[in-house]
């Protein structure tokens, strides 16, 4: 999926859509976000050496994790972070580095979705996460 597709399954938009590309393969959905160094979070996170801050890390991972629910993802409706588990940090995601994930839905109790998340740059895990969200009307 290009940007404009995620853009039909995620509310998200200027600075805060976080996923460049994404697919779903499987059953499981495989994101890209290209850090550049121009992001907002890379300003003050650290001058000298800018990393990408374990939540936006967490917030890929989330919503890497809806092109899973594209069919779920009606209009009116907003996924809502419920809550995080589980959060490893393994290893910096700097400007110049292309972050893929890798997540699925482990479970489902209408509204609440649960999911389990994988992020890497150049096949080394960054950042590992068990997270659930609600998807619900505006």
């Amino acid at each position: 999926m290009n940007i404009e597709e995620i853009k039909k399954i995620l509310p998200h938009r200027d600075n805060m859509l976080l996923i460049d590309e994404a697919e779903l393969i499987d059953g499981k959905a495989y994101g890209k976000k290209y850090i550049t160094g121009d992001e907002f979070f890379l300003k003050g996170h650290f001058p000298e050496k800018p990393v990408v801050p374990g939540v936006i890390l967490c917030e890929i991972l989330a919503q890497s994790v809806c092109v899973c629910l594209k069919d779920e993802m009606k209009e009116g409706t907003l996924p809502f972070f419920t809550g995080l588990d589980k959060v490893k940090f393994e290893s910096p995601v700097q400007p110049g580095d292309t972050f893929e994930t890798e997540c699925e839905i482990t479970k489902v109790r209408e509204p609440f979705y649960f999911a389990k998340g994988v992020g890497r740059v150049n096949g080394k895990v960054c950042v590992t996460a068990e997270f659930s969200f609600a998807v619900t009307g505006k």
